[in-house]
């Protein structure tokens, strides 16, 4: 095959990808923007006007902006904390400690706002059992928009973390010695040599905290609208929740506003990288390892303490809920029972329901996605133009808005679709169709950077011997970006089997995925049950995290996406 009929093999590889990342990233937005611009199908600003012109948008608005800013700062400090020590310093049993640092990634929102809610306030089962509750009638202090900010800043974490232990692993020890050898010292040596070099992954995290943050409706709706402290994305779902005539239009306005919002966040973000260029010279020998002597200990047992008090602690405070007759009963010896879990498990259908639902989504959407990602991937990056660029700009845009945007997207796009005039509405479908929209960056992410660094002369060696387009990709390049490719199916998975922001507003009787049968459970008053639920899927993610941990010896290097 001629160089000129692989390209042309490849620009049509690329037109027949294009066409259902069109469907499923851009025509949903591009169908919510007609939807708040037309009414009647004649344009009009007449819901800008309503929406815009409300005092409960705005106030909505300040209230996600200081949640997720809050947040976001938490996000930095413990992630930010965690990540710089055991990146960088000898700390012990780094694989422990990252593998349960990135639980609470794993754990869905509303879990980890149910957790906390039995933790503490005067009915928490764990502390009525040793005492130390609040006496009756005190308030639930995480009711309040400092307590969503708490819960926001430990569910995203990791997210920080992830990003800047990445970059933290690539300086290398070299340099830092070169650089204490010219006289820095101390904190000199962390503000003008190591800080700068790990400025983009910092920057990349925070955005990504912050953007997640803002729509992040779980821990909100848990601890929100029971305090009366609406965000966007819970204004919206109250507002889908009470119907009429122009709830569709509003909710579209309102979906542009949040949009907007995480557009810009992901705009500054770019714009900051953009004025940055710390690059390194070769590839690192050595990773930086900065020993801390006697210090050692106590570092190790402040990790392992932070872990306790984020993870451990509300877990255990779930499970004693889970166990008692009625919420807000004292837990003991006498009483305790695995009632909760008997319900939930062989009386009420839906919760085997809901795992089939969630494992059912969540495997179909990572499989998927890796087998789109991969040829897009290897066109994008081996065959860069501008309508490339186009591609790579649009399929970060499901990501970086909102869930709830999304959800409101498909809603408008597939309640009746084009041409063959079939609604998805109240079917696992939509909910499959906004999963692959969500998740289609994760899973082509680390295709793209795996293919990125492969050596093109690989491709050129098997091209001169005769291979087509087909071949090299089957007996060469994949096999090298396989990796590459289950980490972020893995991720996929992991963060698809227990979503709530989209499908939140996508679900139906029969439909119901496991964040939203928690969610669900909880706002019925079915505290007790709730938590049963909460704490299998818990179990069930910690198992398979273990699995794959285990397995991680024996798969290739980067499978494991936590793992170094």
């Amino acid at each position: 095959m001629t160089r000129s009929t692989g390209n042309r093999s490849s620009g049509r590889l690329l037109y027949w990808l294009l066409l259902p990342v069109f469907v499923i990233s851009i025509l949903p937005i591009v169908r919510l923007a007609f939807e708040g611009v037309f009414v009647g199908g004649v344009p009009s600003l007449d819901y800008f006007r309503d929406v815009l012109g409300s005092g409960a948008t705005w106030q909505a608005t300040a209230n996600s902006l200081y949640t997720a800013g809050l947040g976001t700062i938490i996000s930095l400090v413990i992630g930010g904390a965690f990540a710089f020590l055991v990146a960088l310093t000898d700390v012990r049993a780094k694989a422990a400690l990252v593998f349960c640092f990135m639980i609470p990634m794993m754990i869905p929102p509303q879990i980890t706002a149910l957790s906390w809610v039995q933790l503490t306030g005067p009915s928490s089962a764990l502390l009525n059992a040793f005492g130390m509750a609040p006496p009756m009638g005190s308030p639930q202090p995480l009711y309040s928009a400092e307590g969503i900010a708490l819960l926001l800043g430990i569910q995203h974490a990791s997210i920080v973390f992830l990003t800047l232990r990445a970059n933290l692993r690539m300086i290398p020890r070299e340099q830092i010695e070169a650089a204490r050898l010219a006289g820095a010292r101390g904190g000199r040596l962390w503000w003008q040599i190591i800080l700068p070099l790990t400025s983009p992954g910092l920057i990349a995290g925070t955005a990504m905290a912050f953007v997640t943050a803002l729509g992040n409706f779980g821990i909100p709706a848990m601890l929100g609208i029971p305090a009366n402290y609406p965000t966007l994305p819970t204004l919206i779902y109250q507002k889908l929740a009470g119907f009429g005539p122009s709830v569709l239009g509003e909710v579209s306005v309102l979906a542009m506003l949040i949009g907007a919002i995480a557009i810009c966040g992901v705009a500054i973000h770019h714009r900051l990288l953009a004025n940055r260029d710390y690059r390194l010279m070769g590839m690192v020998g050595r990773p930086l390892d900065i020993r801390l002597g006697a210090r050692r200990s106590l570092v190790e047992t402040i990790l392992w303490a932070v872990l306790i008090a984020i993870l451990v602690v509300p877990l255990m405070a779930l499970i004693a809920t889970s166990l008692v007759p009625a919420f807000g009963v004292k837990l003991n010896l006498g009483n305790f029972s695995f009632g909760a879990f008997y319900e939930v498990l062989f009386v009420q259908p839906s919760t085997i329901r809901a795992f089939h639902n969630s494992f059912l989504l969540s495997v179909g959407a990572a499989v998927t996605l890796v087998l789109v990602c991969l040829p897009l991937a290897y066109v994008m990056v081996r065959k860069p133009s501008k309508l490339t660029k186009l591609i790579n700009l649009l399929i970060e845009v499901p990501y970086a808005l909102p869930g709830v945007v999304l959800a409101i997207a498909c809603i408008l796009l597939f309640i009746k679709v084009p041409v063959i005039e079939i609604s998805l509405y109240g079917t696992l479908g939509i909910i499959f169709i906004a999963y692959l929209a969500r998740f289609l960056v994760i899973a082509l992410r680390p295709v793209m950077n795996s293919f990125t660094q492969l050596d093109p002369a690989l491709e050129e060696a098997a091209q001169a011997c005769g291979a087509g387009l087909w071949r090299r990709l089957r007996d060469v390049l994949l096999p090298l970006a396989a990796p590459s490719a289950a980490a972020g199916a893995l991720l996929v998975f992991l963060t698809a089997f227990n979503e709530l922001t989209v499908s939140a507003l996508l679900w139906s009787a029969g439909n119901e995925t496991l964040g939203v049968l928690i969610f669900n459970l909880d706002d019925s008053g079915d505290t007790v049950l709730a938590s049963a639920v909460a704490v299998l899927v818990v179990l069930v993610v910690i198992a398979l995290m273990s699995c794959f941990q285990l397995a991680s010896r024996r798969l290739p290097k980067g499978v494991v996406p936590w793992q170094t």
